[in-house]
């Protein structure tokens, strides 16, 4: 019976082999350490590629079309200059302001046209009456202009306190920014005007 029974020096060190095989792995891992999906036998997901735009190489524009490109964006700020203004237009009082100004007939819209024709009539190879009379013209509308002017600043005051009695606008700068409006010619307006003449504001 003993010649069969094992040694106990073998029994020792295959318990020893075998957990040193099998547990090796585990043993030099940390407490934190968290198995990868490879290892869980999971695979990774690829990214969708179906909402993806292919990127296409950028041609580079010769001078004609670089020339186009730059002649189409200034006619599109041009005109959204004119539909919108700029930052000085912004706010309900300048609006109000426009408004005023676009719903009347103005001298001032003849005032540059008068101006011109004052400057050829005060040519001193002009006769003595021509420029008389180009001297006559040129108080008749600086006049009008001062007149119109003040009458457009009293409206302006009277409608910006009773529509916008907090208002923080000061009424000398409205007053600037109406009157320079009201002698540029209709056509040539920014903003573009929003009411007719003859529109009750």
């Amino acid at each position: 019976m003993p010649l069969f029974r094992r040694k106990p020096t073998d029994l020792v060190e295959e318990s020893v082999a075998t957990v040193t095989t099998d547990e090796s792995p585990v043993a030099a891992r940390s407490r934190g350490y968290t198995p990868s999906k490879k290892e869980l036998g999971v695979p990774t997901p690829k990214r969708p590629t179906a909402g993806r735009r292919p990127g296409a190489p950028t041609k580079p524009l010769n001078k004609e079309e670089a020339r186009e490109q730059r002649r189409v964006a200034r006619a599109e700020a041009a005109a959204e200059f004119r539909r919108e203004g700029g930052p000085r237009d912004r706010g309900p009082e300048r609006l109000l302001a426009r408004n005023v100004v676009d719903s009347r007939r103005t001298v001032g819209t003849w005032f540059f046209g008068g101006a011109l024709i004052v400057l050829l009539g005060s040519n001193q190879a002009m006769p003595p009456i021509v420029r008389l009379l180009s001297n006559v013209l040129w108080a008749a509308l600086a006049l009008g202009v001062l007149i119109d002017s003040i009458l457009i600043s009293r409206r302006i005051k009277k409608l910006v306190r009773e529509r916008f009695p907090k208002s923080g606008e000061r009424l000398g700068s409205l007053y600037f920014y109406a009157i320079m409006r009201s002698i540029t010619f209709r056509k040539m307006r920014a903003p573009a005007p929003q009411v007719a003449i003859g529109d009750k504001i």
